[in-house]
């Protein structure tokens, strides 16, 4: 039974990330993809575009146009068994390129030495990584906390998901994001369909579906804007055409619906993930709540509701998969708070780093990108393989 498993975990997707906001690049490789999927470049940049658009982003992105080069692993647009290695080169390392020199420098210049000093900080940003970071790895200038404690690695996390989402494509499984809310402005009136969704929130700056929302998310964003603040959100993401039986309700850690929240709660600033109903089963009463089946004319299983989210007992049930996700208001504001300077532990005012108004639409993205990762795990711990030929045929089973 161990050998058995340790094949199984060997068919895992599984990848690795590395790079700072202003360093060269950054860099991921994925494990476990087998031979014979088409992963284009082409997609990935697209999905890169979708995380870097939105209202109310700052001047980062008017800087980085992100694009990604497959170093290996993919030879004419088809992975081969290897690890796929992806690298998105950071633009706005020029800029930096004295601060975030890797090399010991044994003399700097005095002007070199200017640079440092100049981007280095002590006062703490109140919601971010910086206190307890510097806590942590002993660190007396909080920019080492922040390069990497960044949203800005979130962007090859979306060029591993657009990986995920090519390989889900050939078992014809597809989803999309879309914002929901953004400060106290909530949508209300939804498309009748989800195609009908993806498209006007794919149009959409704000990522939101109804033109009349939209625009009340804007007159929020620029309110806050003017005001030094910021805004956070609630974002919910869809797939379907999934199998049933993906995850597994024998351990804890195989749970589909603790692996998608843990995903999604990792991504910076997120404060709560919800499946389905969420937390709005609290309210409703268990006759009210489940999703009664029911069998076609065509026999095949079908439910008038989806409370559930497509999850039951950690696993896919058939059902489109539903997940929300709420995004706190960004910490770093020109509206400094109260805080304290690491260096002599006094009273001081936050430190202010180049950030975004709102960045609900590209979370949004994110998530999307990170939960194809983990269903693409899913799909590929339940069928194995080595190529896809193989995988296809024991999905068609």
């Amino acid at each position: 039974m161990l050998f058995c498993y340790i094949i199984n975990c060997m068919n895992r997707f599984r990848f690795l990330t590395s790079g700072e906001s202003h360093g060269k690049c950054l860099t991921a490789i994925i494990e476990g993809i087998p031979a014979g999927f088409r992963i284009k470049s082409s997609i990935i940049n697209e999905d890169l575009a979708r995380r870097q658009v939105g209202y109310g982003r700052g001047g980062r992105m008017q800087i980085e146009h992100d694009t990604v080069e497959i170093k290996s692993g993919v030879r004419f647009c088809k992975t081969t068994g290897a690890p796929v290695c992806l690298e998105i080169q950071n633009k706005d390392y020029e800029n930096w390129k004295d601060v975030m020199n890797t090399e010991h420098l044994d003399y700097p210049a005095q002007e070199t030495l200017k640079k440092i000093e100049e981007k280095a900080f002590t006062t703490v940003r109140p919601g971010h990584a910086d206190y307890a970071g510097s806590i942590k790895y002993n660190f007396s200038d909080l920019r080492d906390v922040l390069e990497r404690s960044s949203a800005r690695k979130t962007a090859i996390e979306v060029a591993v998901g657009s990986v995920a989402k090519q390989i889900l494509r050939e078992f014809g499984i597809m989803g999309f994001s879309h914002v929901i809310q953004i400060g106290n402005v909530k949508l209300d009136f939804y498309p009748k369909t989800y195609t009908l969704i993806k498209e006007k929130a794919e149009k959409s700056d704000v990522r939101c579906a109804d033109d009349l929302t939209a625009d009340r998310m804007r007159n929020a964003i620029d309110e806050a804007a003017q005001a030094g603040d910021t805004l956070g959100g609630k974002f919910e993401v869809i797939f379907g055409n999934l199998p049933v039986g993906l995850g597994s309700y024998v351990h804890w850690d195989r749970a589909l619906d603790g692996r998608i929240a843990q995903a999604v709660m990792s991504i910076p600033a997120v404060k709560a993930v919800e499946v389905g109903a969420g937390v709005d089963a609290a309210s409703l009463k268990g006759s009210q709540m489940h999703d009664e089946l029911f069998v076609g004319r065509d026999k095949k299983v079908y439910r008038n509701t989806n409370n559930a989210g497509g999850l039951e007992g950690g696993m896919t049930n058939g059902e489109t998969l539903i997940i929300k996700g709420t995004m706190k208001a960004i910490p770093t504001m020109r509206k400094a708070l109260a805080t304290i300077d690491i260096n002599d532990m006094k009273p001081a005012s936050a430190h202010f780093e180049r950030s975004d108004t709102c960045a609900v639409p590209a979370c949004a993205v994110v998530a999307e990108a990170r939960i194809a990762i983990i269903l693409a795990d899913a799909l590929l711990e339940k069928l194995g393989g080595d190529n896809l030929q193989e995988i296809k045929e024991r999905y068609a089973e």
